[in-house]
């Protein structure tokens, strides 16, 4: 008899079965579950510790990656795991921002989330199964979360929706959207896109929804198999006398400090009158302070009132805290080349909120290895976002970003993505970085809108502009408004928080936090075609500045080219032993990548060494035509004419009869010696025999001939016209090395 009371349960979606499975594994977590689709496994445990003595809710999410999941060791020094990766950081935060809402007020116990991955197959993606997982850990505690979580990832491929497509597809997806909720209402989204209508978000989020209620009944259903009796837990009440009270001396200065239009100045007078408020209602005793426990109260009652006056001043009486109307945007500035030794870099201004972006180019070698559980390995573009506390008129430490930075930025990045240019369009790597100066509202957006003219400017050509807005909503009873280009009051006491990104065609990326229910399909349609709208406005403040990217690089930019060369002459670039290569990056001061399907990336400090190097490598490994003119170096002198080195490995023959035109001469070195550099053209090819004609490039019977006309100048059969210089005969057209030598010069 087995010592474990396995309870478990199973449901599909979009094809998959996923099961839930609990009373095995970490049994001494509050809850713990296991999830599988297929052979990708989660681990999902909740934990609830101490209590703590805040007013906050102390919960942390981990998202733990192990490498053996997918039979890979770590590529670290150490080959173990450190700090959670950004693909573990943004499913940690997917877990944690439609969970949060759901914990009861006066939840104050340290809670923790972890999931933990077992085993990953590369057809299921485990940031699904972790989100679910976590919602059914809650399930089966003792932790009195209000209602389940579903999550669903919708992909839209081949013009057709799919329901959690498989992981190797989703660098097809038109759309990959990823939405959690409850069996009542859509709780988040975070989508990424090729440029989507709003109708087609829409239409996505009706079937996840659908989706999602199935997982939630499915986690009920565990729940009612072998979930705890859940904590009871005293939830704060507001004393609703102390409120009326503080509403009747206070109200009407706390409306008048909360109507001032300047952030700070805002904060500034709604923190004299809560000093006015606590002095009065909360006065200090004997000892010099107040009771705690009155003064939790008055703080408590004062904060609702501030949270009531606001609200209803926007959503009923229509007014917002700035004075704008609902959908108006704030006044935009844009600036272009503020960094001068910069590849690119603009700075973007809307109302209080300021970012400025950079970008960055470098050479494929400096592309980002991916060490994760997925199927990417590297990335040629990517966009970070800093948040340093003088943004926000406070002092504090910077130790590297945060995890909401990591999220600004991946967010960005996503918006960005869908209009940068491959790399046979563009071979460089590319770095844009977002440095927020000012922040009062939705600075993520304002990084979409800098990086994209950053870009520009940059001289990448990106396909369209992109642009961002973050919209809020604020519901009071049937009373709600939509509000455009939110500030910082509004995001926190508003009940959604919309940002959505794109260029003017469609939408590239879109994140969405709900914190209510009753939030319709046609209140998120009002939404989405207000935020379309708010997206042109800023596209074409936009424009003003830069609305195209620039046709020259910085002169501050690495100079790069890529040709094409046939992979049978790689061995011509290489040399023996890498001479070659090596003898070429020293020429030009260049980098030099040669890729197995003859794709050959060079790399420099100007652009004029670039095309020298590229004519030099296409001249290398081009077959010689009749006409084609190559400033050669004779190589040896016979009583019948010069040989000439035309490239590496390949000569031909300048016949004494043409050595100088019009004149007839004793012996070649008369007039040429071993080490001479000459123009010349050339004027027969015999691909058979491989032989090479040649004549100077100055001889009148070459001047101004067609590459028809010089094949039938020719220059007789005197004797062998070209050959190889390592003693084989009749081989001059051919190719000295065939590749042999070291290959450890290629990337």
């Amino acid at each position: 008899m087995s010592m474990f009371e396995v309870s478990r349960v199973s449901v599909e979606v979009g094809g998959t079965e996923i099961s839930f499975e609990t009373g095995k594994l970490a049994k001494q977590a509050s809850g713990s579950v296991v999830v599988r689709a297929g052979d990708t496994m989660v681990l999902s445990t909740a934990t609830a510790g101490n209590d703590r003595d805040v007013d906050f809710l102390p919960l942390t999410v981990d998202v733990e990656e192990r490498h053996y999941a997918a039979g890979k060791i770590p590529g670290s020094f150490f080959r173990r795991e450190a700090r959670a990766g950004e693909k573990a950081t943004l499913t940690a935060r997917m877990i944690d921002r439609p969970l949060r809402p759901l914990f009861p007020k006066g939840w104050h116990r340290e809670t923790q989330l972890v999931a933990q991955t077992m085993s990953v197959d590369h057809v299921n993606p485990y940031d699904i199964l972790a989100m679910n997982g976590a919602s059914a850990a809650l399930a089966v505690s003792d932790i009195p979360v209000a209602a389940h979580v579903g999550a669903v990832r919708i992909g839209k491929l081949d013009g057709d929706f799919v329901v959690n497509p498989e992981e190797e597809r989703q660098e097809e997806l038109e759309l990959d959207l990823i939405v959690a909720g409850t069996d009542e209402a859509i709780l988040m989204v975070e989508a990424g896109a090729k440029g989507v209508s709003e109708q087609e978000i829409l239409d996505a989020l009706d079937i996840a929804h659908s989706e999602i209620k199935k997982l939630t009944a499915a986690m009920e259903d565990l729940r009612g198999k072998a979930g705890k009796e859940k904590i009871q837990i005293d939830v704060p009440q507001i004393d609703e006398g102390l409120l009326a009270e503080i509403r009747s001396s206070h109200g009407a200065k706390l409306d008048e400090a909360t109507s001032v239009p300047d952030k700070l100045a805002r904060q500034d007078a709604s923190d004299a009158v809560e000093a006015e408020v606590l002095e009065q209602y909360a006065p200090a005793g004997g000892d010099g302070e107040p009771d705690p426990h009155r003064l939790a109260e008055v703080k408590a009652a004062f904060s609702a009132l501030e949270k009531d006056i606001i609200r209803k001043r926007i959503a009923v009486d229509k007014k917002r805290p700035d004075g704008r109307a609902q959908d108006e945007i704030r006044p935009i500035e844009c600036e272009i080349d503020v960094a001068p030794r910069v590849h690119g870099s603009a700075l973007f201004t809307r109302g209080e909120t300021q970012i400025l972006s950079n970008v960055a180019l470098g050479t494929s070698r400096m592309d980002m290895k991916v060490d994760n559980l997925g199927l990417q390995t590297t990335k040629t573009f990517w966009h970070h976002y800093n948040f340093p506390p003088f943004s926000v008129g406070e002092a504090g430490f910077m130790r590297g970003p945060k995890r909401r930075d990591i999220g600004h930025g991946a967010l960005a990045e996503r918006a960005l993505q869908a209009t940068i240019p491959g790399e046979e369009d563009f071979p460089y790597v590319i770095r844009v970085v977002s440095e927020t100066l000012e922040s009062n509202g939705s600075s993520s957006m304002g990084s979409v809108c800098a990086s994209s003219m950053a870009l520009m400017a940059a001289g990448v050509p990106v396909s369209a502009p992109v642009a961002g807005v973050a919209m809020g909503l604020i519901k009071e009873g049937d009373d709600y408004i939509v509000l455009t280009d939110i500030a910082g009051v509004e995001d926190h006491l508003g009940d959604m928080d919309f940002k959505v990104a794109g260029t003017s065609e469609g939408i590239t990326a879109l994140q969405m936090d709900i914190k209510i229910t009753g939030v319709t399909l046609e209140i998120l349609k009002d939404a989405l075609d207000q935020a379309h709208a708010g997206r042109q406005f800023i596209l074409g403040k936009m424009a003003e500045t830069i609305s195209e990217p620039r046709e020259k690089l910085s002169e501050y930019a690495p100079a790069i080219t890529s040709i094409k060369i046939d992979p049978e002459k790689i061995g011509a670039v290489i040399g023996k032993g890498g001479e070659t290569i090596r003898g070429l990056s020293e020429e030009f001061e260049a980098e030099i990548d040669v890729d197995d399907d003859g794709t050959v990336r060079v790399y420099a400090p100007t652009g004029a060494l670039v095309d020298a190097l590229a004519a030099r490598i296409t001249s290398m490994t081009k077959d010689v035509e009749v006409g084609d003119k190559f400033k050669g170096k004779v190589v040896k002198t016979t009583n019948f004419g010069a040989f000439v080195e035309l490239t590496k490995g390949t000569d031909g023959l300048l016949h004494i009869s043409n050595v100088k035109p019009g004149e007839r001469v004793g012996t070649v070195e008369d007039v040429l010696n071993q080490g001479d550099e000459i123009d010349v053209t050339a004027v027969e090819v015999d691909k058979e025999r491989g032989r090479i004609g040649l004549r100077l490039s100055d001889d009148p019977d070459v001047e101004g001939k067609s590459a028809a006309e010089l094949a039938g100048v020719g220059t007789g059969d005197p004797g062998p016209h070209a050959r190889r210089r390592d003693g084989g005969g009749g081989g001059g057209g051919r190719r000295r090395e065939r590749g042999g030598g070291d290959r450890g010069s290629r990337r």
